[in-house]
């Protein structure tokens, strides 16, 4: 455990010791700011965390957050693999959507790095900060309060803690979130992934193949030489089934579906399985309490944004927090939280939402979706400019909506409220407007 038998009170209080939890409690470390982090997990999970199957794709700005915190340096370089292109396939079309980084004017469209390596760099950095940052595992909070004076939480042990200012991360299915009185919007997909790693025969190139098949989706994420991680996306109902099937004869099916791109493939690590569920705070912030990573928003892996999204809101939130206590304010005002929450909304709901039009549009199958996107994919190829702006704001590059993203994205929405596919499932808040 990250404590000392003796030091001050903590400035603000943190839910959730994974990544995000624990880069905001350095972030704010590095501000003079002190905080307590209570994980309901013991520490063993927490200073060792377990391989999970998932890579994480970052973009430019979510690995300048890291290195700002001294965290990208902890990772040994074989961590780190370069995503230099991508191409997008719609069903057995073997024309592609094709992304090179030189159309952001860069070297690489971004890094993929493994989940378990981001968990372990947050932790070792919150051991460097020891002095600033304590870390209480077997925490599982009970009930929280934020009144006039300060925020406070009482575990389920009994035990108490208070501060200025509480910030959740806890996950999308965050209970701080629900014990704030905050509600979120959330859409179940319907369908889970497998993740496992896959050798293959064909060199990747260091390019990811996200391949929208019929009925399924496979994305392909590059790692090491002749090997890459397969992101299996299936309706929930076949999910188990794929899981039962042994190595050989999900492999059999893996081989068969893979339309050859890769050669021949071997499995070569366990598989993992999530539900795909998508959510958006109503609210990032209320009184004395504010929400970071997936707590604040959850995304769909499709556009690779959801930690990137909270390293975001991470280097936001703890410029605005350090700059009140400069200033000798209270760190759990509105002022600071406010500001937040409006560059945090402007940052995330224009990608959240049309990563979920992609995900509507890319998994209907019925004639008239397969024809509408394929027009999709042919238009933006021919459209340079539209797809150097998709690129930029795939790689973290050019996160203030692009004008041509914004018309392309409007007409979008418009043709899918059309009979062509069935009414989404919203949330209370309507999903073309942003929540207050």
């Amino acid at each position: 455990m990250i404590a000392s038998h003796a030091r001050p009170g903590p400035d603000l209080l943190i839910v959730g010791a994974g990544p995000a939890g624990l880069s905001m409690a350095c972030a704010l470390a590095d501000a003079g700011i002190r905080s307590t982090v209570l994980e309901q997990a013991p520490l063993a999970a927490i200073a060792n965390p377990v391989e999970d199957g998932r890579e994480i794709a970052l973009t430019h700005r979510g690995v300048q957050v890291l290195q700002g915190l001294g965290a990208w340096q902890d990772l040994a370089p074989s961590e780190i693999h370069p995503l230099v292109h991508a191409r997008v396939f719609n069903g057995e079309a073997q024309r592609s959507l094709y992304f090179d980084s030189r159309q952001a004017g860069a070297d690489r469209l971004g890094h993929l790095v493994a989940n378990q390596a981001l968990r372990r760099i947050a932790y070792q950095g919150a051991l460097r900060r020891s002095d600033m940052v304590e870390l209480q595992c077997d925490a599982k909070v009970k009930q929280l309060c934020c009144d006039a004076e300060q925020a406070s939480v009482t575990l389920e042990d009994g035990r108490s803690f208070s501060a200025a200012l509480l910030i959740a991360a806890d996950s999308r299915f965050s209970a701080s979130r629900r014990m704030a009185g905050i509600g979120a919007e959330m859409r179940d997909f319907g369908r889970s992934v497998i993740v496992c790693r896959v050798a293959h025969q064909r060199p990747h190139g260091h390019t990811a193949l996200e391949c929208f098949h019929h009925g399924h989706t496979m994305a392909w994420l590059p790692l090491q030489d002749g090997v890459s991680s397969l992101v299996l996306t299936l309706p929930a109902d076949q999910v188990d089934r794929m899981l039962a099937l042994n190595e050989s004869g999900f492999m059999a099916w893996v081989q068969t579906h893979s339309q050859d791109r890769l050669g021949k493939l071997r499995l070569i690590g366990p598989r993992h399985h999530y539900p795909l569920v998508a959510t958006y705070a109503h609210r990032f912030c209320v009184h004395r309490f504010a929400l970071i990573g997936d707590a604040a928003v959850g995304m769909h892996p499709v556009t690779a944004h959801g930690y990137n999204f909270g390293l975001y809101g991470i280097e936001s939130l703890s410029r605005l927090l350090a700059e009140a206590k400069a200033q000798g304010r209270d760190l759990g005002s509105a002022e600071p939280l406010q500001a937040f929450a409006q560059q945090h909304r402007r940052a995330t709901w224009p990608i959240y939402q049309g990563t979920n039009l992609v995900v509507r549009l890319f998994t209907d199958d019925r004639a008239g979706a397969r024809w509408l996107r394929q027009g999709v994919l042919e238009a933006a190829n021919r459209l340079p400019p539209l797809k150097a702006a998709i690129t930029a704001q795939l790689t973290g590059r050019g996160l203030t909506q692009h004008p041509l993203l914004r018309q392309a994205g409007a007409a979008l929405f418009n043709r899918l409220q059309s009979p062509l596919t069935e009414p989404s499932r919203r949330g209370s808040a309507a999903p073309n407007q942003p929540p207050p």
